[in-house]
């Protein structure tokens, strides 16, 4: 049996999310920026030594954007939506000028809510990974990318020219309904033969309300809310009782008392009932 020192407490379970959210923005950012090189090295508006420049000052802005960003520090804070969007336009930026794709950018409303780091980060990954998937496509040769906000929610809508053969089961938006996912958000894929495909992303600027525990919903006594973690533990009585410096006897009359409380008929059911959030 797993016992609670071995379980990571929820501050260590956010660090653990947000490090992973940190090493897949910088993942989705050297994605951008290998496209960009290679995008430079075959242009054909470019001779050798142009674009060798060219790269050299990609691959250094990228050197100092590594060492001076800090992803961690971002997503704790607020980005107001234009510079959002504008940092977004700054990723593409090499890609749309040396590419083949033709990327347009509808601006957001100077004047919208301010995003949150951690949407702000999403919402760029999400997009970058759809331009690498459209560009991709051979017949794609315009992508339209916006942006909105309704005051609860980032809009975002991409579209492109190519086959409209994309549907929301395809691997290729596994990563991008994944984050969206992983933030409560909604995606939504639109697709027409010949007229190409489209991606309406829902992102939540709020977290969901957490949903009440057991000691939220039910009126105890710091001893009953002692022995209640105890029990959902998995500890049994004696294993109580030694901890909490308290009887056997006294152990049983508070299990008694929580069972009654919580509308448990077994202690496994009370066990149950504290450990789950209830909606």
């Amino acid at each position: 049996m797993q016992s609670s020192a071995d379980i990571p407490s929820p501050k260590m379970r956010a660090l653990v999310g947000d490090h992973a959210r940190a090493i897949s923005e910088q993942a989705d950012r050297h994605a951008v920026e290998l496209e960009s090189l290679l995008a430079v090295l075959r242009s054909s508006r470019l001779d050798d030594r142009a674009a060798r420049a060219t790269a050299i000052d990609i691959a250094a802005a990228s050197l100092v954007s590594l060492r001076t960003a800090s992803d961690n520090e971002q997503s704790t804070m607020l980005e107001p939506v234009a510079t959002a969007f504008a940092r977004l336009k700054n990723d593409l930026r090499p890609l749309v000028r040396f590419g083949d794709l033709d990327v347009q950018f509808i601006e957001p409303p100077s004047t919208g809510r301010a995003l949150p780091g951690e949407v702000a980060q999403a919402a760029r990954a999400i997009v970058r990974n759809s331009v690498l998937a459209l560009a991709d496509a051979a017949d794609t040769r315009r992508v339209r990318i916006q942006w909105d906000c309704d005051g609860q929610n980032l809009l975002i809508g991409i579209r492109d020219d190519g086959p409209g053969e994309l549907s929301r089961h395809d691997d290729v938006l596994r990563p991008i309904a994944e984050k969206v996912s992983a933030l409560e958000g909604e995606l939504q894929v639109t697709s027409t033969p010949g007229w190409g495909s489209a991606l309406s992303i829902t992102l939540p600027l709020d977290p969901p309300p957490e949903p009440d525990t057991l000691e939220d919903t039910v009126q105890l006594s710091a001893r009953e809310r002692d022995v209640l973690r105890l029990v959902a533990s998995g500890a049994r009585n004696r294993a109580i009782a030694q901890q909490l410096q308290i009887s056997d006897n006294t152990v049983k009359f508070h299990v008694s008392n929580l069972l009654r409380k919580a509308g448990a008929s077994t202690r496994a059911e009370l066990a149950a009932l504290a450990k789950q959030r209830i909606g």
